[in-house]
């Protein structure tokens, strides 16, 4: 077992790590940028490096810089966390010349999984049913427009290096593929340094449910069941919840053998997340892997009962796994808490929190970096919060997630807990009838502003 771990992230994640660390004796070294100089996972940490100014690529994703900071500690391992250098095949590699264990994907399998592209055709090759589209990238616009007019509209174009929602755009017309082409690729290029592009039919209104999966050093793989996170703006998830209130068990049983087969396939190491299009009719497509522990990884821990990071350890440590698949017992749901103002487009709100109240309570979970008189850097992204409730059912869930937002008390800077307060109440959304174009019709009122 690995004596210490330096944790190449911030924010919640960050301290996630690090209490899991300390639970398995395991010492920690927590690197920063001067903009995080007061943040929590550097107090709590035993050792604390800074590691450059605010900018994230002078700091956050300056791989030598971190390299650096694990030599000068004696770390034996790096957990990356999600975001940042968690799926970058370079760190995966440069970690492993150093002889320092990155605990997560290999730098193959990040290179095979982590590039969109590459991740369907391998797919395709393990027998993984997925979206009609392309093979390959596309050589610029003109054999786009070719493709789009083959597969018919409406079409999906995606940035191969693409996530959270950056370089994605939907097509419904043909007159207005040039025009989304050449923003998809431009904003592509600027967040990734990647303007490759492919292209997929698009599924109308679909489910977007996913698979939560684990393998060891040895081949084999499980599936620890599912998580819906249909409900998104602008591809960027808003809250989740497991079980889906969409599944059967028909379709969970196949769902998860399929991701199996697909974490089999590639010999995949550590935790990691197949991600499907489920159709209205409940067919299901590949979408994407996640070769990274998830934002939303909590709601599957409440429900089966599992650390995901303690189990990422020991993954990476050699320990085999029993291969067995986990299924809910419970009904847990997330609400992300954003530094950012719903009745205003949603736009970002850094700034210095004056007060704040944490909701408690039997089912109530709580993950966050963030304290009274903490500032909320304008550097990173939004989300300061992660509100997880657990109960037998899905309307006690509910019921609990009700009471811990009207509890749940942040002042000084704007934050979506009005949005969730609503979404709580919206009839489409307690009646689990809702699919990734939810939001295109959910309008906020001025009920919960504050």
């Amino acid at each position: 077992m690995f004596k210490k771990i330096l944790i190449a992230n911030r924010g919640e994640i960050a301290m996630r790590i690090l209490r899991t660390c300390k639970e398995m004796g395991i010492k920690t070294v927590a690197v920063y940028s001067t903009a995080d100089k007061d943040s929590l996972h550097v107090r709590f940490a035993d050792e604390a490096v800074c590691i450059g100014p605010p900018a994230s690529k002078d700091s956050y994703l300056k791989i030598s810089n971190i390299i650096a900071a694990a030599e000068i500690t004696n770390a034996d391992a790096i957990h990356p966390g999600y975001g940042f250098l968690s799926e970058n095949s370079n760190f995966s590699r440069i970690c492993q010349e150093n002889g320092i264990k990155f605990i997560g994907a290999t730098p193959d399998q990040i290179d095979r999984m982590g590039d969109k592209a590459n991740a369907k055709a391998t797919m395709k090759e393990a027998g993984v049913p997925c979206v009609p589209g392309s093979e390959g990238l596309i050589d610029g616009y003109e054999q786009a427009a070719v493709l789009a007019a083959e597969m018919g509209y409406p079409v999906m174009i995606k940035a191969t290096a693409g996530g959270g929602g950056k370089g994605m755009r939907g097509v419904w017309k043909a007159e207005d593929l040039h025009e989304l082409w050449d923003s998809a690729v431009q904003e592509a290029t600027a967040a990734f340094g990647n303007g490759g592009m492919y292209m997929e039919k698009l599924i109308v209104e679909p489910r977007h449910i996913e698979i939560q999966i684990a393998g060891d050093q040895y081949g084999k793989a499980c599936h620890l069941s599912e998580r819906d996170c249909s409900v998104q703006r602008r591809n960027q998830k808003l809250t989740e919840e497991t079980p889906s209130p969409f599944m059967t068990d028909e379709l969970r049983e196949k769902m998860g053998a399929a991701a199996v087969k697909a974490a089999e396939y590639i010999a995949y190491e550590g935790v990691g997340t197949i991600e499907f299009l489920v159709d209205k009719d409940r067919n299901f497509y590949f979408m994407e892997m996640n070769t990274r522990i998830q934002v939303e990884h909590p709601i599957t821990e409440q429900v089966v009962d599992y650390d995901l990071i303690r189990e990422q350890i020991l993954l990476a440590s050699g320990t085999a796994i029993s291969g067995i698949n986990y299924l809910p017992k419970l009904h847990s749901i997330e609400c992300r808490i954003n530094a950012e103002d719903p009745f205003n487009d949603f736009r970002p709100s850094p700034g210095k929190i004056t007060e704040l109240n944490i909701p408690g309570g039997h089912g109530i979970r709580v993950d966050t970096h963030v304290y009274s008189g903490y500032t909320i850097p304008s550097n990173y992204d939004s989300m300061i919060a992660k509100l997880i409730t657990t109960a037998q059912t899905r309307e006690e869930a509910i019921a609990k997630m009700k009471r811990a937002l009207e509890e749940f008390y942040i002042e000084g800077v704007k934050t979506t807990i009005p949005f969730h307060r609503q979404l709580m109440e919206n009839p489409d959304y307690l009646a689990g009838n809702y699919t990734t174009k939810f939001m295109e019709d959910f309008v906020m009122d001025n009920k919960f502003n504050y």
